[in-house]
């Protein structure tokens, strides 16, 4: 194939057509189910562990504007999740919704990542669960199997973890029954979360004392002085609230999994975009509190990074609530497992019914409704993982899957938001002729053109190419204290871009039951922290997920570039296909 007939593969997309409603799965989630979904894969261990850590270490009582800065961080992913959730209601998530705005290549890029991320999430939160309960019994599972099976490889577990390998299994089978069935257990467990947390909040509001929020730091005891900061409401400053920020920021990971539920929602394109947003503030609201009334119980320097609730509730005095903490967090723990093994099935099963991957992952059983083999594959995966492998060196590499479906799903709002609507003149108006001079005056919209063209959508792409790359550079230099100058540059160069787009015309899409307000701002300051949160992991996780994608890519052009179900379709000059010839003899997603 010549260069041109490359480029022309790896950009075709799928086109939006809202008309298509048919599914092999189970329609047979309603609004408040998603909300359970989205709140009980997020709202995990990290409620009762992540604030106390954040407090004693980095932010100290700011955490709960720690918090809030995740908060909005998240909100703008959550609100450009919501809006294609509205455009595309099908499943597969970033996959599905990059592929119909950005291309095969980089939608195969998406998923393959996405696959790596709910299975590192999976197989990390059953281990987790393992070691908390085990803990609870003196660490006996683990001390017998050290001294029975010891496993003496640097990078793996110090032994196989069999009860973790259960969890997930056991998991994998309630997946496997039935959706509805699966829904209404996490329904069940995700009630008793919020009951805990509410408990928890009433409890602690009791013996909270506003005084702990404003210790000077001659107040402090020599003993703990040396690690407490500058003491105060933020002992570490402003720097220390963000870098609490990007901490919290990970605390929100996993609403995206409501997002895989196109095609087992009732209504997709209402209740979704909906669940989403409740997600967020149910999740937001519950870790401000928690947060608000670890700070005020007890002295920021005085917390327990690992088990800061246990801690606190002992000091109080208040032992009743210190047990039924321990015993909400082995329901959250469930939930959060239930959560993050739930969106791994439904991503193989978009990729297999597109064929970017083996079509056999896309086969429904048809008593279940669910895609049983792509459900068995993904708990196997995740097990043998949770079983054998050290998962301390692997948890960024959830970070990185996320923040890059992140940054794809605000840029491909943004592709679409400037992408012309129909090729044919608009009431009356003549298309505008490209010469350099045209280019020019259109880049700031001097031509006053209302309604979006080629010319226009061509030079929205073109800027939002050039932005990526400008807040890629721009986010790695802030790591170099040196580079004042360059930053100042960049920063301009970003404020530029932005008006460049802000000038170009946008489709209305009056259509849509939910919209991102104020584009391009809101995907474009989305983009800018999800890649500012990507530049701040380190060098052995790039390399590991380098690793991840080329074996990716391996399976992708020996394989999903032959036996994709958009090889034989009639590619437009905008990258879209316009007629399939060759019809999938297996379930496929159709657009």
């Amino acid at each position: 194939m010549g260069c041109g007939r490359i480029l022309e593969v790896l950009r075709r997309c799928k086109r939006l057509e809202d008309d298509d409603k048919s599914t092999p799965l189970a329609r047979c989630l309603g609004l408040f189910d998603l909300t359970a979904l989205g709140v009980g894969s997020t709202l995990g261990l990290g409620v009762y562990v992540l604030a106390g850590a954040v407090a004693k270490t980095v932010a100290g009582p700011a955490v709960t504007i720690s918090f809030l800065v995740a908060a909005i961080a998240s909100a703008f992913a959550g609100l450009c999740y919501a809006e294609f959730a509205a455009r595309v209601p099908k499943a597969g998530s970033a996959y599905v919704y990059s592929y119909v705005s950005v291309g095969e290549f980089i939608a195969f890029t998406i998923g393959w990542n996405l696959i790596l991320e709910y299975v590192i999430g999976t197989a990390s939160v059953a281990k987790g669960m393992a070691l908390y309960i085990d803990s609870l019994c003196n660490n006996t599972m683990a001390k017998t199997m050290v001294e029975a099976l010891p496993i003496n490889v640097s990078f793996l577990a110090d032994y196989p973890d069999f009860f973790a390998f259960g969890l997930v299994l056991l998991i994998t089978v309630l997946l496997g029954v039935g959706v509805s069935e699966s829904t209404k257990l996490n329904n069940v467990f995700t009630a008793l979360n919020m009951i805990t947390v509410i408990i928890v909040v009433i409890a602690g509001a009791v013996k909270s004392n506003p005084a702990n929020w404003y210790i000077k730091l001659e107040d402090i005891p020599p003993e703990y002085a040396s690690q407490a900061g500058a003491g105060g409401f933020m002992p570490w400053g402003i720097a220390g609230v963000m870098a609490g920020a990007a901490k919290c920021f990970f605390g929100f990971v996993g609403f995206d999994c409501v997002a895989t539920t196109g095609e087992e929602a009732k209504n997709p394109k209402r209740d979704i975009p909906i669940s989403i947003v409740l997600s967020l503030i149910i999740i937001f609201v519950s870790y401000f509190s928690i947060a608000t009334v670890l700070t005020m119980m007890l002295p920021y320097y005085l917390q327990d990074a690992d088990a800061p609730f246990p801690h606190v509730f002992t000091e109080a005095n208040l032992p009743v609530i210190k047990w039924i903490v321990t015993i909400g967090a082995i329901f959250a723990l469930c939930t959060s497992l239930l959560g993050a093994m739930f969106p791994l099935p439904r991503v193989l099963y978009a990729m297999g019914s597109d064929r970017v991957l083996f079509k056999c992952l896309a086969n429904i059983n048809k008593k279940t409704q669910t895609p049983i083999l792509a459900t068995i594959l993904s708990g196997l995966l995740s097990a043998t993982m949770s079983a054998v492998f050290n998962l301390n060196q692997l948890i960024d590499m959830m970070s990185i899957g996320t923040l890059l479906a992140y940054t794809i799903v605000a840029t491909s709002v943004l592709i679409l938001r400037y992408e012309e609507e129909t090729p044919l003149p608009v009431q009356g108006m003549q298309p505008v002729p490209e010469s350099p001079w045209s280019i020019i005056k259109q880049t700031f919209n001097l031509l006053g053109l209302k309604y979006p063209t080629q010319l226009s959508a061509s030079i929205a792409k073109s800027t939002i190419a050039i932005f990526f790359l400008v807040a890629l550079a721009t986010c790695a230099l802030m790591r170099w204290e040196q580079a004042g100058v360059a930053l100042g540059v960049l920063g301009a160069a970003l404020l530029v871009l932005l008006v460049v787009l802000y000038r170009q015309p946008r489709n209305d899409v009056k259509h849509l039951s939910f919209k991102v307000p104020l584009v391009p701002l809101v995907p474009y300051l989305s983009v800018c922290m999800n890649v500012y949160l990507m530049v701040q992991l380190d060098h052995q996780t790039w390399i590991r997920f380098i690793i991840w994608l080329i074996i990716g890519y391996l399976i992708y052009f020996i394989y999903g570039v032959w036996y994709s179900s958009l090889r034989n379709a009639r590619v437009t000059s905008n990258g879209h296909v316009e007629k399939p010839i060759e019809k999938s003899k297996t379930v496929t997603t159709k657009f």
